[in-house]
């Protein structure tokens, strides 16, 4: 049976807890769109980040 040599400092264990208080990620609406989006992401929908076309648009045929 594993069993820990020594005993886990308050720090380390901590460190190990912090991952507990991460949040939820968050999302903007999009000027144009109207779509939710993550922050500074490219809208998938549009393919437009920061007024720029950066991918090419998909067409729903």
């Amino acid at each position: 049976m594993a069993v820990p040599k020594r005993k886990t400092s308050r720090m380390k264990r901590g460190f190990r807890r912090s991952t507990d208080a991460l949040k939820q990620p968050a999302y903007v609406e999009d000027k144009d769109s109207g779509e939710l989006r993550r922050p500074h992401h490219v809208d998938l929908k549009s393919g437009m980040y920061r007024g720029r076309q950066i991918l090419a648009v998909k067409d729903d045929a």
